[in-house]
């Protein structure tokens, strides 16, 4: 079971993303990007049928803190993304996936 610490995480993070989403806050900071670039990759990481990512999706893959981002794998379906494809990106994007991106 997580802890009452990576719950509050997890409930903050959630927050801030439907914030962002939702577009009544202003950008902020997570895991060394911006919230708003996030919809950068939004079209590679949704749908039946997603796009490949684009050169400005990759370079905020290449920007962000791959692991930390990936710590908040699970809260992704909240936002319509698909972890499974969203964890991809970064090979996708000619890196290598760090450990706590893979998908079980």
């Amino acid at each position: 079971m997580a802890s009452t610490c990576e719950v509050r995480s997890l409930q903050w993070v959630m927050a801030i993303f439907l914030l962002a989403l939702v577009g009544r806050a202003r950008a902020v900071s997570i895991c060394n990007i911006d919230s708003a670039q996030l919809n950068e990759c939004r079209p590679a990481v949704t749908g039946n049928s997603p796009k490949p990512p684009t050169k400005k999706c990759c370079d905020v893959v290449h920007q962000a803190n791959l692991p930390c981002l990936c710590n908040y794998k699970s809260a992704f379906p909240a936002f319509g993304i698909n972890p499974a494809l969203a964890m991809a990106l970064p090979k996708k994007c000619g890196m290598n996936t760090p450990r706590e991106c893979h998908v079980v």
